[in-house]
């Protein structure tokens, strides 16, 4: 039976298909929540969109296929949703991956920093009018713990100066998350928009199944300690739909609970100079309007 608490509201989940996304987008199906369901497989896709439809009762459901490693399908991922879409309510960067060995995109970047980060930096800033159309509104960004273990690697960003290690690469794009999040809040201040990170803990998934050795060894090792993906995304549905954090903005959430971050991720100048070089990266500049 469908609740009416998000009816109205237009979410948009990257990596809908599976894990903490499919669990999101699960709870704000039942809710009453227009989904937007962003995938890079159309198969896991489809079968991710019949199973929500079937398990909430809320048709009220589409599709997207976009593989976000594509800088140049992100920016027509943001075109579709506008084409469709007047306004939006919820953003949720979702979609991530670790990778097990350096691999660069079709735009020459490192994919993990390619897929966890500037792909989420031009979504978010491509659907920003629309998000300001459904205000109030919400951007979250899953990020990690595992950022605290984590350094901008500003004159190496891609590892081609020194070896790829893939827990490196990783961290690095969790920590871009924290400070993306803290920059844009501070963009958007009194906009309407509110910008959240969060972790959503160990959970059993599929997650970093092209990782390394060491880490598919580590998952097996560690599975009884996992949570599940229900658990997991409890914290990312609490940021999407609770009325607790309507006003909260630029906050990182372990728990439901406001967390500290890694000190240097609150350092200003370190979150203007991560912002210049996605938008320099990218060609996607913020244009306040």
């Amino acid at each position: 039976m469908i609740s009416n608490s998000m009816k109205n509201r237009t979410c948009l989940i990257t990596g809908a298909n599976s894990g903490i996304g499919y669990e999101t987008a699960r709870a704000l199906g039942y809710m009453g929540a227009k989904l937007i369901l962003v995938c890079r497989n159309p198969d896991k896709g489809q079968a991710a969109l019949d199973s929500l439809r079937m398990r909430t009762g809320n048709d009220d459901m589409e599709l997207m296929i976009a593989d976000l490693a594509s800088l140049h399908q992100v920016e027509e991922l943001a075109e579709k949703v506008r084409a469709r879409h007047n306004v939006l309510h919820v953003l949720i960067n979702n979609a991530g991956l670790l990778q097990g060995r350096r691999e660069l995109t079709e735009d020459g970047y490192e994919t993990t920093f390619a897929v966890n980060h500037l792909a989420h930096y031009v979504l978010t800033l491509r659907l920003l009018d629309l998000l300001k159309a459904g205000s109030p509104s919400r951007i979250i960004n899953v990020s990690s713990i595992v950022h605290l273990i984590g350094s901008i690697r500003f004159d190496d960003p891609f590892f081609e100066k020194k070896s790829y290690r893939a827990m490196s690469a990783y961290a690095q794009s969790k920590l871009a998350n924290i400070l993306f999040t803290y920059k844009l809040a501070r963009l958007l201040e009194g906009s309407g928009i509110t910008v959240n990170a969060m972790h959503p803990g160990v959970v059993a998934t599929n997650f970093g199944h092209a990782g390394p050795l060491w880490y598919k060894l580590a998952k097996v090792f560690a599975r009884p300690f996992y949570i599940r993906p229900q658990n997991g995304a409890r914290t990312l549905i609490h940021l999407a739909a609770s009325p607790q954090v309507e006003n909260v903005t630029g906050t990182y959430f372990v728990r439901k609970r406001s967390v500290p971050t890694l000190p240097v991720s609150y350092d200003t100048s370190l979150q203007d100079r991560l912002w210049d070089i996605s938008g320099q990266m990218t060609g996607v500049r913020w244009h306040n309007g």
